[in-house]
């Protein structure tokens, strides 16, 4: 007799062994190195963080690669220098040491967001000049018409490009280090006074125009029904 229930072939891979049916995975479960079952839903490979918009933006200015002598040698570390911003009005400078870029980097933008500070515009631009002064590095920001753009220097630039200030003119004056220059331009920011709170200016207000003799016009008597019965008994 010819045997009427034939076993499907089993599909062998390329490496020589048996491919599993989609039947038998679907029972296997996946078990740890301790031998515990795994619930696939809760697999750390698995887990992905949902994606949502960033609130603020960052840049790394720079990394250096500083060191310190102890008593068995010396020890190499990393700097960061890190800028945070929302691109409106609210920037933070940080800057932290770690044994690796990684470790720094994480470090400068965790002190950058608890140093944020919020400073004043005026439109697309700062407020008005100021120039600030921190250790050998100074700094000075000025206002510029629209279309001007940013005119400034790399760490300037850096940090007010995360700002919403799109037209600047900037000089540095002083040291070239990347960490007092970005110190002195968040200071510089901060200084910023609103044009309503300067002392002795005065705010034009539009004096409201008189009415000319075209724009005035006399009311129109409107006839009473009663008038007109009157004439009618009249007549």
């Amino acid at each position: 007799m010819v045997d009427t229930d034939k076993k499907a072939p089993r599909v062998i891979n390329k490496s020589g062994t048996l491919k599993m049916e989609d039947k038998v995975a679907a029972t296997k479960q996946a078990r740890d190195i301790a031998g515990r079952k795994m619930d696939r839903r809760n697999r750390r490979d698995r887990v992905r963080a949902e994606a949502g918009p960033k609130e603020f933006d960052e840049i790394t200015i720079a990394v250096d690669r500083v060191s310190r002598t102890v008593a068995g040698g010396r020890r190499m570390r990393f700097k960061a220098l890190v800028a945070i911003g929302n691109h409106k009005n609210k920037v933070g400078v940080g800057v932290a040491k770690g044994n690796d870029v990684t470790t720094a980097v994480a470090k400068a933008t965790s002190k950058a967001k608890k140093s944020m500070i919020t400073f004043n515009m005026d439109g697309e631009t700062v407020c008005h000049e100021t120039r600030t002064k921190v250790t050998g590095a100074d700094v000075l920001i000025k206002p510029a018409a629209p279309g001007t753009g940013i005119i400034a220097g790399g760490t300037v630039r850096s940090i007010i490009g995360l700002t919403g200030v799109k037209n600047l003119i900037s000089k540095s004056l002083g040291s070239t280090n990347k960490v007092n220059i970005a110190y002195a331009v968040i200071e510089g920011l901060r200084q910023q006074v609103p044009r309503a709170e300067w002392t002795g200016v005065k705010l034009e207000k539009k004096a409201e125009k008189p009415a000319t003799k075209a724009e005035v016009k006399k009311p129109v008597a409107k006839k009473t029904t009663a008038k007109k019965s009157a004439k009618k008994e009249d007549k």
